[in-house]
């Protein structure tokens, strides 16, 4: 990673601890309004974007090993977070959210290096595409469930101080995760048929056990959404059906590439 680039992943990383530090400190006082955290994330966004950037042009290639995937994610949950948190009040998001981007942010700039990329082609650029994008939508809709699933126990015990007066009603939580998980089910839909068109031997090439664990992860959210139409799944339920196939995800294409990338050393 060149100097610049480094430099753009250090302020991002400070300006996302900033704004999650500004959110947090929100939830304490007396009047939980938290607006300027903007100021904060978008600038934020901005150097991470550029981060990747120069480091595609630098490698003349998308860089999409394990921790420049995992920062694209990061960049994708913050962009997210940020767009959803004034429309939907739903600004507590991001004090979970934009530590864990600054952090895979850090850990590519630190650990990630410059590693020559495989050129693909637009076709395999859309899948990639897709499937980051998806993994960044469902990670966002898993924390949603857990802070809706963690909400609803407040409101149980009558703890209504603290992060839960940021959040909006429990109805429109539950209306945001479901969107959120929506989204994320089009969006690895249409990764795992770009995988089916587009990459050769879907299921070689060391390829079987990310295609078998995205097929279940899109499975149990098949499921989840079917349960929400058909029974009026909530709470608890779909917080954990959502954070299983978040982590048949993790373990589809992260589990992997930290095994072949971080401990046997394969490119």
């Amino acid at each position: 990673m060149s100097p610049l680039a480094l430099a753009f992943a250090l302020a991002a990383t400070v300006l996302y601890a900033l704004a999650s530090h500004r959110l947090a400190g929100h939830a304490q006082g007396p009047h939980p309004t938290p607006k300027h955290w903007l100021a904060l994330a978008l600038p934020a966004l901005a150097l991470h974007l550029l981060v990747h950037a120069l480091a595609w042009r630098q490698l003349d290639a998308a860089d999409l090993h394990f921790f420049p995937a995992l920062s694209l994610v990061g960049l994708g949950m913050a962009g997210l977070t940020t767009a959803l948190g004034p429309a939907q009040r739903i600004e507590a998001l991001g004090i979970i959210v934009f530590p864990l981007a600054a952090a895979v942010l850090l850990a590519y700039a630190l650990l990630g290096g410059a590693a020559p990329g495989a050129v693909l082609d637009w076709r395999l650029q859309l899948h990639a595409l897709l499937a980051l994008l998806a993994y960044a939508t469902l990670a966002v809709a898993t924390v949603l469930a857990l802070m809706l699933w963690f909400q609803d126990h407040a409101l149980r015990q009558r703890h209504l101080g603290g992060w839960v007066r940021l959040l909006p009603p429990l109805t429109q939580m539950e209306t945001l995760l479901f969107r959120t998980l929506w989204a994320g089910f089009v969006l690895l839909s249409l990764a795992l048929l770009t995988g089916v068109l587009f990459v050769d031997d879907l299921f070689g090439q060391g390829l079987g056990h990310k295609t078998v664990l995205s097929i279940l992860s899109w499975g149990v959210l098949a499921l989840l959404l079917f349960g929400r139409w058909r029974w009026g799944w909530r709470g608890p339920r779909a917080a954990k059906l959502a954070l299983v196939a978040m982590v048949l995800l993790l373990l589809a294409f992260f589990g992997s590439k930290f095994v072949y990338e971080l401990v046997l050393h394969r490119r």
